[in-house]
Formats: C-alpha cells, sequence, structure tokens
C-alpha cells in the first residue's frame, strides 16, 4: 500500500514539529522535496531533476537495480543475529581483504561511520594501554559522545578539548602553515606531529593513537601530501601508538587511481586500524573496522566480548558484496579517474578567467574548489561560496560547502558521473560567476586582520 504522498508544504511543517531542529535539511531557507532517484539524478515532487554532486552515500548510484535485487532476494531468504554462522560475512570480509595491505586481514562489522570509529578508538586504547589521541585541526569523526571529544570541527562549539585529546595542523598546502613553495611540506607537517607528541611526552602522557581522514573532507577537501602519512606512522609506532586511517568518505575507489585514498601515501604505507563507512552499503547503513592480527588479539584478551545485532548480518554483506561487484563490472574506478580528471580540468579552466576562485584541488570524484575575496591573501570568500550553492540548486545542481571558512565549494557526486554532468558542472558555474552575477548582489566577507572580525560587504560583479 503506497503511503500518502503531503505536499511540500505540510512535509516542512510537519517536520519542524516532529523532527528535531538540529537536523538540518539541505537548503534550509527553501528545502527540496526528493521524492525518487536513479543513478546521479535526484527528483522532487514535481518531477523536476536535479544532478546530485555530494550524494557519496549512494556510492554507485541511487537506487541501483543490482543492489536493490540482491537486497531483496537475501532479504525475502533470510536475515539474521549476526551470531548464527553465515557465508555472506566471510565472503564478503575476504573480498575486502584483497582490497586492503596484506597486515590488515581482521574485520568487525558494524552499522555507521561512528560505530566504525568508536571501535576503533576502543581497539587502540586497548590494543596500546594508553589513552591520548592526535587528532587533526578541523577534523571530524562522528556523532557519538567519543567522536565528537576527538573532532575539533564538533568540539571547538561544544564541551572544549579533552586533555588526552591533541590537536596538529591540517596539512592544507594552500592555505596552511606550510604551503606549495615549501620544499618539503610532508616532512614539515609531519614534524608538526612529531612536536605534538614530545608536548604529549613532556606532560608525562603517552599517546594511543593518531586518527587521520586519509583525506580531509570537513577540513575542506585536502589533499595530504604524498609522505606525509608515513612519517606520522613512524613517528606515532615509535611513541607507542597506533595510525588509525578514517577512510568513512573517501573508500571504495572514490580516488579512482586507488581503492582506498591511504594508498595515495605510496605502497610503503599501511595504516594499524582503517574504519569504513558511507559508501559501502549504497544507501544501507553498512561499516567496517579492518585490522591486524595483534591488535585484534589484544581485544579479544580483554576477555570482554564484542557483539553487534545488525552488524555483518546476511542481508548488509549481500548488499557490501553487490557494492564491490558494481564497482568493478562497471569500472567505476575508472570513471573516477576520468571524470574526476576532467572536471579538474575545467574547473581549472574556470580558475584562470575568474579572480575568485583562489584554488582548484582533488583526486578522482574527490574535489574542492576554494573560493577567495583575495588571491594574495587568500581571503576566504564565504558569502560567494554561499551564493554559488544556492544559483546551482536554481539551475538544478546540489553541492554543499566545506572547510573551516565554508568557502570550499565540495563535490563527492555518486561514482556513475559523467562526463557530460562534469561539463554541465563546468558550464553552470562559469554562467554563475559571470553574466548572473551583474545582477545577483555577492555578499563578500573580509576579516579585519587583528580581530579577525567578519565585516561584510556587498557587491554587484
Amino acid at each position: 500500500m503506497a503511503l500518502e504522498m503531503f505536499r511540500k508544504e505540510e512535509t516542512l511543517a510537519m517536520r519542524k514539529k516532529l523532527i528535531g531542529q538540529s537536523c538540518r535539511l539541505f537548503y534550509s531557507d527553501d528545502p527540496v522535496k526528493i521524492v525518487r532517484a536513479r543513478g546521479q539524478y535526484l527528483y522532487d515532487e514535481n518531477g523536476k531533476r536535479y544532478l546530485d554532486c555530494i550524494s557519496n552515500v549512494q556510492h554507485v548510484g541511487h537506487c541501483h537495480p543490482s543492489i536493490t535485487q540482491a537486497a531483496t532476494t537475501q532479504m525475502e531468504l533470510l536475515n539474521a543475529n549476526s551470531r548464527f554462522l553465515h557465508d555472506n560475512i566471510v565472503q564478503y570480509a575476504d573480498r575486502l581483504a584483497a582490497t586492503l595491505p596484506d597486515k590488515l586481514r581482521v574485520f568487525y562489522f558494524v552499522n555507521s561511520g561512528s560505530e566504525a570509529n568508536d571501535l576503533a578508538l576502543r581497539l587502540a586504547h586497548q590494543y596500546t594501554q594508553h589513552e591520548d589521541v592526535i587528532v587533526l585541526d578541523h577534523a571530524y569523526h562522528g556523532h557519538l559522545t567519543s567522536l565528537i571529544d576527538i573532532s575539533p570541527y564538533k568540539f571547538q562549539k561544544l564541551t572544549g578539548q579533552k586533555e588526552w585529546v591533541h590537536v596538529a595542523p591540517i596539512p592544507d598546502i594552500y592555505r596552511g602553515i606550510f604551503r606549495e613553495d615549501h620544499p618539503n611540506p610532508a616532512q614539515a607537517y609531519a614534524d608538526t606531529v612529531k612536536d605534538v607528541i614530545d608536548k604529549v611526552h613532556q606532560k608525562g602522557r603517552k599517546v594511543s593513537a593518531f586518527f587521520s581522514e586519509s583525506l580531509p573532507s570537513v577540513g575542506g577537501q585536502i589533499l595530504l601530501p604524498k609522505g606525509y602519512s608515513t612519517k606520522v606512522a613512524e613517528y606515532v609506532r615509535s611513541a607507542g601508538g597506533v595510525f588509525v586511517a578514517d577512510e568513512v568518505q573517501t573508500g571504495f575507489g572514490r580516488v579512482g587511481s586507488h581503492f582506498w585514498a591511504f594508498q595515495l601515501q605510496g605502497d610503503d604505507f599501511s595504516p594499524d586500524i582503517v574504519t569504513m563507512g558511507k559508501p559501502m552499503g549504497n544507501g544501507h547503513p553498512l561499516s567496517c573496522v579492518a585490522t591486524t592480527a595483534e591488535i585484534a588479539g589484544a581485544f579479544t584478551a580483554n576477555g570482554v566480548e564484542y557483539f553487534n545485532t545488525f552488524g555483518g548480518n546476511p542481508v548488509s554483506c549481500a548488499i557490501g558484496l553487490a557494492v564491490l561487484d558494481v564497482i568493478e563490472k562497471e569500472d567505476l574506478r575508472g570513471n573516477s579517474s576520468r571524470v574526476g580528471g576532467h572536471l579538474l580540468d575545467r574547473l581549472r579552466q574556470l580558475q584562470t578567467k575568474h579572480p575568485i576562485i583562489g584554488d582548484v584541488r582533488g583526486v578522482g570524484l574527490f574535489v574542492g574548489l576554494e573560493m577567495v575575496t583575495d588571491k594574495e591573501q587568500r581571503t576566504p570568500a564565504t558569502d560567494a561560496a554561499a551564493q554559488v550553492v544556492r544559483r546551482l540548486k536554481e539551475e538544478y545542481i546540489c553541492v554543499s560547502t566545506d572547510g573551516p571558512w565554508e568557502n570550499i565549494v565540495k563535490f563527492k557526486p555518486p561514482m556513475c558521473f559523467s562526463m557530460e554532468d562534469a561539463d554541465l558542472v563546468a558550464d553552470r558555474i562559469h554562467h554563475i560567476l559571470t553574466g548572473d552575477w551583474n545582477t545577483y548582489p555577492i555578499a563578500l566577507t573580509y576579516y579585519n586582520t587583528f580581530t579577525q572580525t567578519p565585516l561584510c560587504f556587498f557587491f554587484f560583479i
């Protein structure tokens, strides 16, 4: 029996009444009501089609028929507690193991990226018997209390920094303390982590883990300089800690050239723990932690059983296996490389034409366009980025912003994104940054050099 379809105004009114207001909508001033989707496209209640540039959860495309069929077939057969013996979980673990370094051969299946990162934290604490964690500035690792504690993006707005949490500079070679003109930014940024470790030891404390997204996303679509993770892992392991790679946003071939974003650091680098999530189930709640036999053994030795009711259930694993099949059969890694490279080329062409585009960076279908009011000072153009997002919505293209100043327009679309989609996005951005902005007022935010107080001016460009 089909559910009753409310008018958009009714849906919005009911949401405001029934759903917590901290659960925010995209385009909160004029939300889009999406009623169906397929591939890289979303459709509203009036049948209008939107190009989806931000749903990195629907990794192989919205409502992919192979994923739907796998879920339906297994659900009709069995969906049981994961403590019953079943083939799907071991077959899925074996398939995942084939994509990872040899030492990462033990898996724990859970239901969300937050659960995965919380478990990784527990594994690190148990294995090292240390407490302190080093994270990158503006990092976000999940919404559980334990993860808010290690997410500067969140805790700086809430309870503040815990004594056992330590923040290292984000390795941003465009805006950070060491930039693109530095002879060895990887070593320089790694040394900042070594400095943090030294300060931890000076306090009589010990490092449990270095926790980092393989490509910081909320931090601004950042590409870590090659060699950074290898050197950081050396410092952290020497201090008795482990290296945790958060692949919740970036895993499963999004970077194109590799299956995991941490592999961009080189063949000689392997984390001690890898967490994965969003893309795994193509929208179905499925996530995982992969680690070494030694770390898993220490976790078992504590004598406390780890149990997750739904993690690794037959339906979830059937969906996960189907996602891996689609990635391979449809060459979505290759598509990510080709289309992502084309999108980067098109955006870099726009960068030469529009001074408000300060930087274009990315790999595969992980792309950021950073907007600035002054290219030399690299002043964040926060309001202009928000205006681009609003205008693209009017062109039926869904994007969003990220970064400490929300001045980076980010692109993490489904992996079936096409060359034509990339051209459409670039063409529409060019259109917005030229003719359209002759008639649209743009609020540009400048910051007082000494007080960092935002000063807002409106211009007609």
